[in-house]
């Protein structure tokens, strides 16, 4: 694949992830109670686990954003695999609240996307 057209499928994928990310913890802020398992009651604790989600999600897509605008490869790069990892993350997430929907979604959009860092990683070779 080329360069240009590796970038633009690693741009994709990442921005998509990313502003998922994001917008669940957005969601988790405004929210809570939509974020925890059935049965749960929203308090004080719900509302700095979101802010934790959010001061990891909302940084990473910023720079993400800037790295497509800007073009930047190498950082996309990075980033990408960070953003994948995170996915993985959410994975065990899932798997520990015995909800299949949050363990094959995180999983497949991880695979996604370190199959789109390893793209953009091999055609710059």
């Amino acid at each position: 694949m080329q360069f240009k057209n590796a970038l633009r499928f690693a741009s994709v994928v990442t921005g998509f992830n990313v502003l998922v990310s994001a917008s669940f913890a957005v969601v988790g802020l405004v929210n809570p109670l939509s974020m925890l398992p059935a049965g749960s009651v929203a308090n004080d604790a719900a509302f700095t686990f979101a802010l934790y989600a959010a001061a990891r999600s909302l940084p990473l897509a910023v720079f993400v954003m800037v790295s497509i605008f800007m073009r930047f490869g190498r950082m996309l790069t990075v980033l990408g695999f960070l953003a994948g990892i995170i996915q993985f993350a959410d994975m065990w997430v899932g798997i520990y609240e015995s909800n299949l929907i949050k363990t094959i979604g995180p999983f497949l959009l991880g695979c996604l996307q370190l199959y789109a860092v390893w793209t953009l990683q091999n055609a710059k070779r």
